[in-house]
């Protein structure tokens, strides 16, 4: 179990916005997350999630688009 002092807060990343981890998000599993954001950012909805990390250590979650059919 992580210390929540020491561990560095979540990046949340879909296309070219970048979303820090704060109080409203803290402790949620990444789908609970998912479903706070997809009312801003709908291209979630259906995403794949990557899970990485950046060089200093902090947690970035990737939400990347599925390509669809238009018609």
């Amino acid at each position: 179990m992580s210390d929540p002092i020491t561990s560095k807060p979540r990046v949340f990343k879909t296309g070219t916005v970048r979303i820090v981890e704060d109080a409203s998000m803290s402790g949620l599993l990444n789908e609970q997350v998912r479903s706070l954001l997809k009312s801003s950012y709908p291209e979630i909805a259906n995403a794949t999630i990557r899970e990485s990390q950046l060089e200093d250590g902090t947690p970035l979650i990737e939400f990347l688009p599925q390509p669809g059919r238009k018609g």
